[in-house]
């Protein structure tokens, strides 16, 4: 007998404790066997949300890395090729040198140094571009994502969206991550067209047919000239 009044006593107390947005959303009446109750997100003043998830797991973002990546790679080849081609004419300038009276062979390797030191501010400019735009990208997307979240934090009843890396507890499911990458999938998909694709860097490709060049070999440079190293398209930063 004591023990079915404390079961009630039990009872009364969480009801009486629970939210009373939560208790609105839960069903009168018992549950079928084996089942549980799975409300929704109950109504709260704050939300929150993984930025860089949103961003990366997006239709948007996943084209954006697709876009990037396959630029990287090419500018990455474009770079092997450059460096194949300025260690050949380093080697033969250097062949060379015995042949030639020393102030022809130093203008010949100042020649050398000014075009080594072009071809690496313009492969170093390409990084930069691929950093510009996704960027720019990011931008656009949290532009066009703005209306999407802030029609969520509407129907949630929140007047605030903390990053959720700066929340240690909550009691309630308040994370709108998920829900918000797929009603922006559903809004705005990849938004290819209206792209800044103008920030890529133009990169000459090499035929189809052609086989990769595996990296050259150090090769010192002549003397006094700087040493050959391209930009990392790995790391446009």
């Amino acid at each position: 007998m004591h023990g079915k009044r404390g079961f009630a006593l039990a009872a009364a107390l969480a009801a009486a404790v629970a939210p009373a947005g939560l208790r609105a959303q839960l069903p009168d009446g018992p549950f079928p066997l084996g089942e549980q109750a799975q409300p929704e997100r109950p109504q709260s003043p704050v939300l929150t949300l993984d930025q860089e998830r949103l961003f990366e797991e997006s239709a948007f973002g996943v084209r954006v890395f697709d876009q990037l990546e396959a630029a990287s790679r090419a500018l990455a080849a474009e770079n092997r090729r450059l460096e194949e081609q300025l260690s050949a004419e380093e080697r033969t300038l250097t062949e060379e040198r015995p042949l030639l009276p020393p102030e022809e062979f130093r203008a010949l390797a100042d020649d050398f140094d000014q075009m080594v030191q072009q071809i690496r501010r313009e492969q170093e400019a390409k990084s930069v571009a691929l950093a510009q735009f996704r960027d720019a990208e990011r931008q656009r997307f949290f532009e066009l994502a703005l209306p999407v979240l802030s029609q969520i934090v509407l129907e949630a009843g929140a007047v605030a969206v903390l990053d959720n890396r700066a929340i240690f507890l909550v009691a309630a499911p308040i994370d709108m991550t998920d829900e918000a990458i797929e009603r922006i999938d559903d809004t705005i998909g990849t938004a290819r067209d209206g792209a800044p694709d103008e920030l890529l860097p133009q990169i000459d490709l090499p035929p189809d047919d052609a086989q990769p060049s595996q990296p050259p070999a150090p090769a010192l440079p002549p003397e006094g000239g700087p040493p050959l190293e391209l930009p990392n398209p790995a790391d446009p930063d």
